[in-house]
């Protein structure tokens, strides 16, 4: 399905199909400045081809024919890569790691979008290329620094976006426009094949116009990478769903009063409907998350940019865009001194966020603070991008992921964009709390984790299943057992079922749940494990074997046989 919350056409039903409308899209909108490079159609029709050909051979490409925006500071090989500056252009003989595994997954790569230059800002109007301006109303800003790739998703053009974000540059442009932005965990999308702004605070984004779609290319792109040297994997105990009822942290009233009206409006609108979602709330003070993000552009941190691009803008290029150029400038007057007290207040603001959000499944934010006209900015370039920055600047300083959707709009129907941010590596945990948000099914972030059958106090709604919660447990579906096995009532507190395998024939298929756990969790459960219970595998009627709980033979035997109830819940429910 083409992408797009504007412009949006029936299906194209082929890969060649869907290039033909997104090249029609493009000419409809007319919008020249969304693009640095665009490529031929005929070349990505041609590549469309390669791939409706390997799928008719059977190969699996679970993004076969998507059409994927890159921002112009991640490489895609072929392809001039600028950072929104002439001068800097060089042609890459490797493809950003990021973008291989999308192409390998069959999506098809459109060109090179426009960007903040040295994707310094968060305003898409920082390059020579023009100022890109907002999808649905042009005297707006879009919204940056991956203002292009977000804006040509808005525009129906493409189904991804991939940007970076180091200071909320994969998140307010996806607030500005009424799309989903993912900005995962540090290191978990490599950064190999990135033009650095600050390299130990970058990461690589994805924009679509829903959840879902944003999900699947985060998740192709996920994973250890060998050229990237902070490249990391997902925890051994990674969470891999949020709680039945999660909890949300929300700021205090005067750490909202950057907001505009109908901005602060919209947030209280969002915030009252949570409850509709099972979701609580509790007001917490953020003031020392605030005061870290000065540190990305006010500290010595922001001596990472000089590191980067510093030298080079130090020659005075044709193409500089003069805020970033003067930003980047004045970082290279800081000191070692000073960057170091930055680090350890660094470490210490991480500390703090650690003991703020403990017992929170995650913090509710607004994305960014307003909207303003691209004139408006032009006169206070620093002042607006400052306060447009105001809650997602510290995210990656404090090894935080976060994920932006649309959150009530305005009185006037204009998007408005809330993030839930969540500790490092909670990723998943973010992302089914944004899809209570939105209101949609919450797609899965992580192929990861062992599968465990329960079939009694675990269960949803009985007494343990909290356990289940605590470690992050995600469900998988019901599931029941061969007719190999019998079930029986334990003498236990909490009361607890007893499974044992006794042939086939000799039993019943007996109801369970199945969840999706970490191999930390499952070790956890293990060494937990109270005699009678054990874990073994259990043969499922539909031909899997999964780790399940059992319990041993001789504890079976001394207990009331339930197995004619045919599980758990039936024979709570039907005992008296």
């Amino acid at each position: 399905m083409t992408s797009g919350i504007l412009g949006s056409t029936a299906t194209p039903q082929s890969c060649t199909e869907r290039v033909a409308a997104a090249y029609r899209r493009l000419a409809e909108v007319d919008r020249p400045e969304v693009w640095i490079t665009l490529r031929a159609e005929a070349e990505v029709a041609a590549e469309a081809a390669a791939i409706e050909a390997r799928l008719a051979e059977g190969a699996v490409l679970p993004l076969a024919g998507i059409l994927v925006a890159v921002k112009d500071n991640i490489d895609v090989a072929g392809l001039p890569t600028t950072a929104a500056c002439p001068e800097f252009a060089y042609l890459p003989g490797e493809t950003a790691a990021a973008i291989e595994r999308l192409v390998a997954a069959g999506a098809l790569v459109l060109g090179k979008t426009n960007l903040d230059q040295f994707a310094t800002g968060l305003v898409g109007t920082r390059s020579p290329y023009g100022a890109v301006r907002h999808a649905r109303n042009p005297e707006l800003i879009s919204g940056g620094s991956s203002s292009g790739s977000a804006v040509a998703v808005a525009l129906g053009i493409a189904d991804i976006g991939i940007g970076t974000d180091t200071a909320g540059s994969g998140r307010v442009p996806a607030a500005l426009h009424g799309i989903a932005g993912i900005k995962a965990s540090l290191g978990i999308i490599p950064t190999h094949g990135v033009v650095p702004a600050c390299a130990d605070y970058d990461a690589v984004t994805v924009f679509a116009a829903d959840l879902d779609r944003a999900v699947a290319a985060a998740a192709v792109m996920a994973g250890p990478e060998a050229r990237d040297p902070r490249s990391r994997s997902w925890p051994a105990d990674v969470r891999l769903a949020a709680p039945a009822a999660p909890r949300l942290a929300i700021p205090r009233a005067e750490e909202l009063t950057d907001l505009t009206p109908a901005y602060r409006e919209a947030f209280t609108r969002t915030v009252a409907a949570l409850a509709d979602s099972g979701i609580t709330t509790e007001i917490v003070d953020i003031s020392g998350l605030l005061d870290a993000a000065r540190l990305l552009y006010d500290g010595a941190i922001v001596a990472e940019r000089y590191a980067a691009v510093g030298g080079f803008l130090a020659s005075r290029p044709a193409g500089a865009d003069p805020t970033v150029a003067a930003i980047i400038a004045a970082a290279g007057e800081t000191t070692g001194p000073g960057f170091v007290a930055d680090l350890d207040a660094l470490a210490r603001a991480r500390a703090a966020a650690r003991e703020l959000l403990d017992g929170f499944d995650g913090l509710l934010l607004p994305t960014t603070t307003e909207h303003p006209s691209i004139a408006a900015v032009q006169a206070d370039p620093i002042g607006i991008n400052r306060r447009m920055g105001a809650y997602t600047n510290f995210c990656n300083l404090l090894d935080m992921a976060a994920v932006a959707v649309p959150g009530a709009p305005t009185a006037d129907g204009a998007p408005f964009g809330v993030m839930v941010v969540v500790p490092a590596f909670a990723d998943q945990v973010a992302v089914d709390i944004a899809a209570r948000i939105t209101g949609s099914e919450a797609p899965a972030l992580l192929d990861h984790g062992v599968d465990l059958a329960v079939f009694g106090a675990h269960l949803r709604g009985q007494p343990l299943h909290w356990q289940l919660e605590e470690i992050g447990a995600r469900f998988a579906g019901e599931i029941r057992t061969t007719d190999a096995y019998r079930l029986t009532a334990l003498d236990t507190v909490p009361p607890k079922p007893g499974l044992v395998r006794h042939g086939a024939g000799l039993g019943a298929p007996i109801l369970g749940e199945l969840f999706r756990v970490s191999p930390a969790g499952l070790g956890g459960f293990l060494a937990a494990l109270p005699a009678p219970m054990a874990l073994t595998s259990i043969e499922l009627s539909d031909g899997r074997s999964v780790i399940g709980f059992a319990c041993t033979y001789d504890a079976a035997q001394a207990a009331t046989d339930i197995t004619s109830y045919g599980g758990w819940k039936a024979f709570l429910q039907n005992r008296n």
